[in-house]
């Protein structure tokens, strides 16, 4: 069992949730529905309505324990992101922007995840992963499905304190599960079907709902569950929440399906384009921009949809820029060309680098652009 610690995803994870804060509130936090800490905590203010304001303590953004914890290697980056800030839109469903403040999980402890998501065995009856039977065969032996698990909690005032008032689980299941038959050795994989992934998957929401309950820090609080596919190592995308459902008690409701899908822009191996109106707005952008400034070394996209249609893009450009005046002037050129040629529904993040650093931000929320150029203040 290793921990790594993703430290691009959790300053993008942060940046997602202290954009546009304003005024910091102070006030006390209850970490549960016991006596209150005397501790003095504040909350970011934030200015737009679709994002949490965020607890903080001591003037300090408190991480997750559990953060970054998996059960096994997997070298694709893009998981990360994909994993966090599509629990944090489930969370949306259930726990208003309104009404909670945010707070990266702090109940569950690493020790315990790690035991989690580790497998069953005698040394640890608790592991959620199953028992080995002995096979090193692909086809024969028993994968590892649960790979990472993570908390997010939200809590409201309640007499002047903080207290925790929902929860949110993130149960990432493998799609690919990658092992060695001898320490050291070659990396061999063995592959889950979406119907293993389903069932394994309920399976181990239930078990984890059932444990939770069973702290008296969360007692009779909601609990959002979702469902994670784990992208493979060779993808360049991240992977998508399949489905979710939401405890009110000891049981889970009914599951709904989510039909999330990623796609690289532009396309590879030969795959066809989940919207090929998205695909060709996307190759009229990039070749309007090479156009105009030819030297750059890649302009690539990561488009999220749910069913065919786009929620949001990541953008990478990939520039030899070391102007000043270039790189102004070129995100001013990146947002007048995604203004023009990207699908205006979509949320866009548009970051403009080299390979050593970032140069320039751009994006577009809510129909509404924002454009940074670092070092230039």
């Amino acid at each position: 069992m290793k921990k790594f610690l993703k430290t691009t995803s959790l300053l993008l994870m942060c940046a997602l949730l202290l954009s546009a804060c304003g005024n910091l509130q102070n006030s006390s936090l209850s970490s549960g529905g016991g006596d209150t800490s005397k501790s003095t905590v504040q909350t970011t203010s934030s200015s737009d309505s679709s994002s949490y304001d965020v607890l903080l303590s001591g003037g300090k953004y408190k991480t997750s324990p559990i953060s970054g914890i998996t059960a096994a290697d997997n070298s694709n980056q893009f998981n990360s992101r994909s994993f966090e800030s599509g629990l944090m839109s489930l969370s949306k469903k259930q726990f208003s922007t309104n009404s909670y403040v945010f707070q990266e999980g702090q109940v569950l402890s690493a020790t315990t995840v790690t035991k989690w998501l580790a497998r069953k065995s005698k040394k640890n009856s608790i592991g959620l992963n199953p028992a080995s039977n002995g096979s090193k065969d692909e086809n024969k032996r028993a994968p590892m499905y649960f790979q990472q698990m993570l908390e997010e909690d939200y809590l409201t005032k309640q007499n002047g304190k903080y207290k925790l008032a929902g929860m949110s689980i993130g149960i990432a299941m493998n799609k690919v599960d990658y092992y060695q038959k001898k320490q050291y050795g070659a990396t061999y994989k063995t592959t889950i079907s979406t119907e293993q992934q389903k069932e394994q998957g309920e399976k181990i929401a239930q078990e984890v709902v059932k444990r939770l309950r069973a702290d008296k820090q969360v007692g009779n609080i909601p609990i959002v569950v979702g469902l994670y596919s784990v992208a493979p190592e060779d993808t360049l995308v991240g992977g998508t929440y399949f489905q979710y459902a939401i405890s009110k008690s000891d049981t889970l409701g009914n599951w709904s399906t989510l039909g999330y899908k990623n796609q690289m822009l532009p396309t590879v191996n030969g795959e066809s384009a989940i919207n090929s109106g998205d695909s060709d707005a996307f190759t009229n952008f990039k070749d309007n921009i090479q156009d105009y400034f030819p030297n750059l070394s890649g302009v690539t996209a990561e488009a999220h949809y749910d069913g065919t249609d786009l929620k949001s893009m990541d953008v990478t450009i990939n520039t030899q820029f070391d102007g000043l005046a270039q790189i102004t002037s070129f995100t001013q050129f990146v947002q007048q060309s995604a203004s023009k040629y990207l699908p205006s529904g979509a949320d866009l993040d548009i970051n403009i680098q080299t390979v050593d650093e970032q140069q320039a931000v751009v994006t577009r929320n809510n129909g509404k652009f924002y454009s940074h150029v670092y070092n230039a203040d």
